[in-house]
């Protein structure tokens, strides 16, 4: 019989997030896909769950996924997390979904739904989010500036993930390309300790982020 596999949602930042039913289907797997083994290893631990670790991230050879493959062909059931929150959205795990519709068409997956960074944003941001454009990550370098005035025109909320250490760079291209005045919402530190949304203009948002101690975390941006 055909092996499952499992997309499963984790936490985000609160470990209390988690579902009852990705808890029972960790436990289940025979083994569990991971973009860094060292971070499941403490997610895992928290939950008193023990299983062998398939490291899988972006630069993951074919023959790791061909591995996966015959894993899932010897009945093998298989759970892919990612680092936080939900696989596959913006992140490796997309890319090997992919490969398994294609290379073995009869693969049976699961979605364990959960926590996302993205839903959570929007539903304390205060727009209308019947519709919006979800981006991921922006460029780092290369094509930013080209990837950001592409984006002007279009008539609904933009949504996309940025890191601490690109942040400021981001916030100075927006402002070029929207103006300093132009509205941004910023969801910062989402279900931790020092979780905060921030409401203001591009201007103030490089200001207010310039800080020190707002140098960590993950943001969500939203461009109402």
């Amino acid at each position: 019989m055909m092996g499952i596999l499992y997309v499963v949602a984790t936490p985000i930042g609160n470990l209390k997030d988690i579902s009852f039913r990705a808890l029972e289907t960790l436990k289940k797997a025979d083994f569990i896909l991971t973009e860094d083994t060292q971070v499941a290893k403490k997610l895992l631990f928290h939950y008193q769950i023990q299983k062998p670790l398939i490291s899988y991230h972006q630069h993951s050879s074919l023959k790791t996924k061909e591995k996966i493959l015959n894993l899932l062909k010897e009945g093998k059931n298989l759970a892919l997390i990612t680092d936080a929150g939900t696989p596959v959205i913006s992140d490796p795990g997309a890319d090997l979904v992919s490969f398994l519709y294609k290379n073995l068409p009869e693969t049976k997956t699961i979605a364990i739904p959960g926590p996302s960074a993205l839903t959570a944003a929007l539903s304390i941001a205060g727009i209308l989010a019947n519709q919006f454009t979800f981006l991921g990550y922006p460029p780092s370098k290369k094509g930013r500036q080209k990837f950001f005035q592409n984006l002007l025109g279009l008539m609904r909320p933009l949504v996309f993930y940025e890191s601490p250490h690109r942040l400021i760079k981001t916030l100075q291209a927006l402002e070029e390309i929207f103006k300093p005045a132009y509205p941004i919402i910023i969801a910062h530190e989402l279900t931790k300790i020092h979780e905060e949304i921030f409401r203001g203009s591009l201007e103030e948002a490089k200001e207010y982020f310039s800080s020190p101690d707002k140098k960590r975390g993950e943001f969500v941006l939203i461009l109402p």
